[in-house]
């Protein structure tokens, strides 16, 4: 008898999970993904639609499309979840799986700091970067400041990444002489999970561009008629021009299920991403894995796709009567974008102990040439 696997969320992980189990699995099992939105976004390349090198259409594509695979598309927002019997309700309707597979992402919050919408640009949403877009090609002077709202946040590169980019995009304008680029964040440095070495090299690059970066100041709100930032610690900040992260959160549909546990985010087993319900698994931004330094594993796309490997290869061969043999060691790697036609690239072992091995390899061409092929490759293969 065939077998159903449900994945819920379009997102890298989701996509992963799906198309790897539609390829390792028969056709009389069915493979279903739900998802509330009607296309995949390539969320990394919204640092370049920022810049205006990039439109919505070239760094999105049809779910739909999915279905060109034998992946079934359902359309529609999850509105319940329970994860013992692996039931599903989609507008309003009610589906069982034999194996579900929770992809659904963190769920953005920018709400929760006061003033924090009315007052910048959010660098994680698509409609942000299209704003910030707009505004930021009519910027020539003043303060351009980038927050980093709360942690954890996905894409841990990412802020640093906006900052160098925005910086360059200043000097390519001309108007580099007349504005001033500064970063705050509740983190103690950039990266800190990758350890204190890359750290430092990452906070270095960005000094390096005249870039101001003030850590451990948690923003408590945000006054958009005096354009000033208040911090936790008593310090404000003004600015002229806002970025913002938003902050991250597990979906209440998600807490409703039962699902999340003492760190606000779904517990999992950190090799076979299992949840405490048989048949029930969790990846990507939705996890909160701990790490041997204490710290949380980071909320990355490639850190997803590797678990939604994973999970599909250990699904697939139980479905097939064999041995479930598939592990996630931790590994992941990401480019960071620095500007001036350039990238790094960091790579390792978040799960060494007793603490991450992760290096930096320096910024070059190729490695921004890299991140462009990948980005090419991963729409084309994927839809």
């Amino acid at each position: 008898m065939g077998k159903t696997v449900m994945v819920l969320g379009g997102g890298i992980g989701g996509v992963v999970a799906a198309s790897r189990l539609r390829k390792l699995l028969a056709r009389e099992h069915r493979v279903v993904l739900v998802e509330r939105e009607a296309d995949h976004l390539f969320q990394p390349s919204l640092l370049w639609l920022m810049l205006g090198w990039r439109t919505p259409d070239q760094i999105r594509r049809p779910i739909a499309r999915l279905a060109r695979r034998g992946i079934e598309v359902v359309r529609g927002n999850v509105e319940r979840i329970d994860p013992a019997r692996r039931a599903v309700v989609v507008n309003g309707k009610e589906q069982t799986a034999d194996y579900l597979v929770i992809a659904i992402g963190a769920e953005l919050a920018p709400e929760t700091i006061p003033g924090l919408v009315q007052a910048g640009h959010n660098l994680y949403s698509l409609a942000g970067a299209q704003a910030l877009s707009t505004a930021r090609a009519k910027f020539r002077r003043g303060r351009l400041v980038l927050l980093v709202s709360a942690i954890p946040f996905k894409c841990p590169a990412a802020p640093y990444e906006a900052a160098m980019l925005l910086e360059d995009d200043c000097r390519r304008r001309g108007v580099r002489a007349d504005v001033t680029v500064d970063v705050y964040t509740p983190e103690p440095g950039p990266m800190a999970t990758a350890g204190p070495e890359v750290s430092k090299q990452l906070r270095q690059m960005v000094e390096a561009k005249g870039i101001g970066y003030h850590p451990e100041h948690a923003v408590t709100q945000v006054d958009t008629d005096k354009r000033l930032i208040h911090f936790a610690n008593g310090t404000t900040a003004g600015f002229d021009f806002l970025v913002y992260v938003p902050p991250h959160r597990a979906s209440q549909v998600v807490k409703d299920a039962g699902l999340t546990g003492p760190s606000g985010w779904v517990g999992v087993d950190r090799t076979t991403l299992a949840t405490n319900f048989p048949g029930v698994y969790a990846v990507g931004d939705i996890t909160g894995i701990p790490l041997a330094i204490g710290k949380p594993l980071p909320k990355a796309g490639v850190l997803a796709h590797g678990q939604a490997e994973v999970v599909a290869r250990n699904i697939a061969a139980e479905i097939r009567g064999e041995r479930a043999r598939a592990a996630f060691t931790g590994h992941g790697a990401c480019f960071i974008e620095i500007g001036d036609g350039r990238a790094g690239y960091g790579s390792g072992n978040f799960y060494a102990e007793p603490a991450p091995r992760i290096a930096l390899r320096p910024p070059g061409r190729l490695l921004h040439l890299g991140k462009v092929i990948y980005e090419k490759f991963w729409l084309a293969s994927r839809f």
